[in-house]
């Protein structure tokens, strides 16, 4: 029996909804939240952290703790499987039907590919 391919405007909302849902309203919203700082420059080579032990360059400091990235995942990871075990029910775009249009990854369409062709599947799936 032939795989059913799921149209491509199908599959942009779905990678809306997804993000949404998955990725947008998780920590990261607690990681995005307060103050943004601003560069004269333009390049923020003139925006340091200042610490206890000294000040580091804003390009040179890291901007989430191994902590908060861990926490991140798990709850990006444990929205995802939500997301994916109930599709027909969240498949609903809010904010989201605001963004711009999905596009493929050039990265993970190229890796996406190569799994493909090492298993020598048929893909007939759009760029």
């Amino acid at each position: 029996m032939p795989e059913e391919k799921v149209p491509d405007e199908a599959m942009r909302r779905i990678a809306l909804a997804l993000v949404e849902h998955c990725v947008r309203n998780t920590r990261l919203e607690d990681l995005h939240a307060g103050t943004v700082p601003d560069s004269l420059i333009g390049d923020y080579s003139d925006v340091k952290v200042v610490t206890p032990y000294g000040e580091i360059p804003w390009t040179q400091a890291s901007r989430i703790s191994d902590a908060e990235m861990k926490a991140l995942m798990i709850d990006i990871v444990n929205k995802v499987y939500t997301f994916l075990t109930h599709l027909e029910d969240v498949v609903v775009l809010r904010d989201s039907a605001r963004w711009n249009r999905p596009e493929h990854d050039p990265a993970l369409l190229a890796f996406a590919k190569r799994r493909a062709a090492a298993r020598g599947a048929d893909d007939e799936r759009k760029e």
